[in-house]
């Protein structure tokens, strides 16, 4: 005979946590005045894969508008993500979607 366990509060917001559907997050390079451009296209182009036309497409929206976003996806890999600019030397944050 098995046992069923109690509803406690704490299993019905583990439950509800469980349930919730995965919010967008953002990677998101800022500018900065000690990377050139071409670095930041190849971190861009190494990174992440992007094409030569998006990698400097991106590193322009970094230069001219103060940032840009460069990924989307669950936090954690965003996390990693901003990790990684961290460590070639790249200013970047991660924000939820708005």
């Amino acid at each position: 005979m098995g046992v069923t366990p109690l509803a406690t509060p704490e299993l019905e917001e583990l439950t509800r946590l469980s349930a919730a559907p995965l919010e967008p997050w953002e990677v998101v390079v800022w500018n900065d005045p000690v990377n050139l451009m071409s670095y930041v296209v190849r971190v861009f182009r190494t990174y992440f894969g992007y094409s030569l036309d998006r990698a400097t497409q991106l590193m322009r929206a970094v230069h001219h508008e103060g940032h840009a976003v460069v990924a989307t996806g669950p936090r954690e890999t965003m996390e990693v993500h901003v990790q990684a600019m961290h460590d070639y030397g790249l200013w970047a944050t991660v924000r939820k979607v708005a």
